[in-house]
């Protein structure tokens, strides 16, 4: 892999951005994550993703040099709807995919940031979408995620300003979770993964899959999916497994099954 880096170790994997200086998203590199999660998909040591940024940023936007290439609004056209797809895979992923941020997560950057499932930062982390400042617009579906985590408002004036916000305001925005000074960042997202991954694969995917409906507005068709998930769910080995855990007052084992 030219941009990406990836390993895996007690269950978690991490892929890391490997394209200084900016971690710039070219289509190249969203090919490799698309790529890494096909192989991570399947692999049933794996229940947890955490994506990061190697060097000074976690990623500072889309490869400007590469729209220079593009020659037609409709193969501009055709990147965006390629972030877009990808970024939907991972929000419906079955594994949970956690991003932490450092440095800046702009443009492209935090898009591909809010298309996990959660986000932890650094306290001085920028994050934004300054794409108004180049004539342009977001194009990986930031325009739609913004909005839902932290109203219509506040990514208007994201938007229309293009100033970014501190990894403090992002949590106090909803965008974030939680934020740490940069040098604890890591160590408390692995701390988050593992307690993650010790849960049962198949809670955790039915999880994911409910959370989704919750975005589409679909509420009713979500507590009907809701329903039939729990009797799943229930009847499955780790489902009966933790209520035995629970009854004997010890840890739960999960297999996955």
């Amino acid at each position: 892999m030219e941009y990406l880096k990836w390993s895996h170790q007690d269950m978690v994997a991490t892929i890391t951005i490997e394209r200084p200086p900016a971690n710039a998203l070219s289509s190249g590199l969203l090919k490799e994550l698309s790529a890494v999660l096909d192989e991570i998909e399947p692999n049933e040591e794996i229940r947890v993703i955490l994506i990061h940024g190697e060097g000074r940023f976690f990623s500072a936007g889309a490869d400007i040099k590469e729209f220079t290439t593009i020659e037609s609004g409709d193969d501009f056209s055709s990147l965006s709807i390629y972030g877009q797809d990808l970024f939907e895979r991972m929000e419906k992923f079955p594994k949970p995919i956690m991003a932490a941020i450092h440095g800046a997560a702009l443009g492209g950057g935090l898009e591909l940031a809010m298309g996990c499932h959660f986000r932890l930062v650094a306290e001085n982390a920028k994050l934004g979408l300054p794409e108004l400042q180049l004539g342009l617009i977001p194009g990986f579906a930031g325009t739609q995620r913004l909005p839902r985590f932290v109203g219509a408002a506040r990514a208007a004036e994201m938007l229309f300003t293009s100033d970014p916000i501190t990894g403090l305001e992002a949590v106090q925005y909803g965008l974030a979770n939680h934020a740490y000074p940069e040098e604890e960042l890591l160590e408390n997202a692995y701390k988050m993964a593992k307690k993650i991954a010790k849960k049962s694969p198949g809670s955790i995917k039915a999880a994911i899959e409910l959370l989704n409906y919750g975005k589409t507005g679909k509420f009713y068709e979500g507590v009907k999916k809701e329903a039939e998930l729990f009797g799943e769910v229930f009847v499955s080995k780790d489902g009966q497994e933790g209520i035995s855990a629970f009854i004997e007052k010890r840890e739960p084992k999960f297999t996955g099954q």
